[in-house]
């Protein structure tokens, strides 16, 4: 693909996310469309699956507007369900697995889910029958085969286990596959059809939940125009694949670092590779085996995994030419050198503007692509703004970064007040601090409210972090604020060392201390192997920070 087009010049391309994998699935309906290993779907047997789906779910109820929670880890009918629910004009609601009883009750509640699937395939989180059982646990009493009966505040009336086995036992409150493949037998195509043809492009397909600090997470309607062009402005400004790669994407599928490679790869005839676990030996024999053109880690927890393992050095990766992280500049620059056949590129998004608006352009400089996001997507303005006088700023300035445009969702489900706060005369607020290029490239800097204030200064954790991230030892480092009776806060970092590394605290505060402003240096260093997760973040207030004296 000509990659000197410019961005603005190509055609605007807006439908619902199902007629987009149908005309799509019309041009590649032969070509791989999903991998996993040891699994596959064409374009035409995923849209065969995805009205399978689409059938029992209307066989059980489900129509235009209604919401339809997945709760699986990583597979198939995860995607299938998600699209089956497109078919239908219905909101596929992806839940984080890695939450609790009481999180997954307040979702539940909270976007009016009346049917939830899930599966009973044991996933690096959690039992999902189990965990529903907690949340509800008067399901244990529901007829078999009947609707549920809850509370009269909750809308659920039916829980779905996509089982691996066919002779897998009941779960009391559960109908099992063969009782789902039932429901839709009496529902034809044809009548998938007549309400696929009826959802509007602005109506939401898809609600992700974001996760908050404190307070419970918030509901992100997407809607369909907004999806599929930010799926064919990834490929068609960015990524330039074509009908014969693969895209290795194996974040979880209930984030949009999953779903919106999926809808990259739809736009090209590509193939999106996943898998059910993340394991690193098995991710470098995928890349490998598919000849992998473009890889999604994303985040550093994924990469380090890959270039720590011990095959990394033996594994065939010539094919690959691209990856994508968000990390430090110095963390990026090891993952280049780690890759030197491939081009790192950077990204900027957040959900609430349908996943990524910013990827750096393959033709950008090494240090723009390290220091940068890239440019804003076509059709996507962003602005610079002090967030005290919510005044514009120049170019080199931090502040606040607001967008608008047509990825911008149109805000929080059943929360007026965040609403309230979040936008301003059109523009959305992201709480991200950054800057602008000269020439328009985005500069992330961290979030506002992760910004530490140290004797009246401003710390952005961020800068730390990239600076510790240079010390050969150090694998992953995050930086928080610890209260100080004379300075307010000062910094601490919690530090993940490298396989067989070893460094102490007071190395790596001198290391800070021979570049860093002194109100900047860690005041102590905290030695961690496992990190406090969402999705693919770390959760940086679950963070323990031990009594300072």
């Amino acid at each position: 693909m000509d990659t000197t087009t410019h961005p603005a010049s190509h055609r605007i391309h807006v439908s619902t996310l199902a007629d987009y994998l149908l005309s799509r699935a019309d041009q590649y309906g032969g070509r791989p469309l999903l991998i996993f290993p040891d699994q596959r779907h064409t374009y035409d047997e995923f849209v065969a699956a995805a009205y399978a789906r689409a059938r029992c779910l209307h066989g059980l109820g489900v129509g235009a507007g209604d919401y339809v929670g997945i709760l699986m880890a990583n597979c198939m009918p995860y995607l299938e369900v998600l699209m089956g629910c497109s078919l239908l004009g219905a909101v596929a609601v992806p839940v984080n697995a890695r939450y609790k009883a009481l999180e997954l009750a307040y979702v539940v509640e909270n976007a009016d889910l009346k049917v939830l699937v899930t599966s009973d395939h044991i996933s690096e989180y959690a039992n999902f029958p189990d965990l529903i059982s907690q949340a509800f646990p008067q399901i244990g009493n529901a007829a078999p085969g009947q609707p549920l009966q809850l509370a009269e505040a909750e809308k659920l009336r039916w829980l779905v286990n996509l089982s691996d086995a066919a002779d897998a036992p009941a779960i009391p409150g559960f109908l099992s596959t063969a009782e789902f493949i039932q429901a839709g037998e009496g529902v034809s195509r044809l009548e998938v059809d007549e309400l696929r043809v009826k959802v509007r492009v602005e109506q939401a397909a898809i609600m992700m939940y974001t996760s908050g600090t404190t307070a419970n997470p918030k509901g992100c309607p997407l809607g369909h125009g907004l999806l599929v062009r930010n799926g064919v402005n990834m490929n068609r400004e960015r990524y330039f694949l074509t009908e014969q790669d693969v895209f290795w994407a194996p974040l979880p599928m209930f984030h949009m670092s999953s779903i919106l490679p999926f809808l990259c790869c739809i736009d090209a005839g590509a193939a999106m590779s996943s898998m059910t676990h993340i394991e690193a030996g098995e991710a470098l024999r995928m890349l490998a085996r598919d000849r992998v053109a473009v890889a999604f880690p994303a985040f550093p927890t994924v990469t380090n995994e890959l270039i720590n393992h011990p095959d990394f050095a033996a594994t065939d990766l010539s094919n690959l030419r691209r990856i994508n992280n968000v990390a430090p500049v110095e963390m990026l620059r090891r993952f280049q050198n780690a890759f030197p056949q491939a081009v790192q590129t950077g990204a900027y998004g957040l959900t609430e503007a349908g996943g990524v608006i910013a990827y750096n352009h393959p033709r950008e400089s090494l240090e723009e692509r390290l220091e940068t996001c890239g440019k804003p997507f076509s059709g996507v303005d962003v602005q610079i703004t002090d967030p005290e006088t919510l005044q514009a700023l120049p170019a080199g300035q931090r502040g606040e970064m607001w967008i608008k445009g047509y990825s911008v969702f149109d805000g929080y489900h059943k929360a007026p007040e965040k609403n309230a706060e979040s936008f301003h005369q059109g523009w959305f607020r992201t709480g991200d601090l950054c800057s602008l290029t000269a020439d328009g490239a985005i500069c992330y800097h961290g979030r506002i409210k992760d910004m530490l204030k140290v004797g009246g200064e401003n710390v952005a954790a961020l800068e730390i972090e990239s600076h510790l991230a240079k010390h050969p030892a150090v694998k992953l480092a995050q930086v928080i604020g610890r209260a100080d009776d004379r300075l307010q806060e000062v910094p601490v970092a919690f530090i993940e060392l490298n396989p067989g590394a070893e460094v102490d605290e007071r190395a790596l505060i001198a290391h800070c201390k021979d570049q860093l402003a002194s109100f900047k240096v860690p005041r102590a260093v905290y030695f961690v192997t496992e990190w406090p997760m969402s999705s693919t973040k770390v959760q940086k207030f679950k963070l323990q920070v031990p009594d300072a004296g």
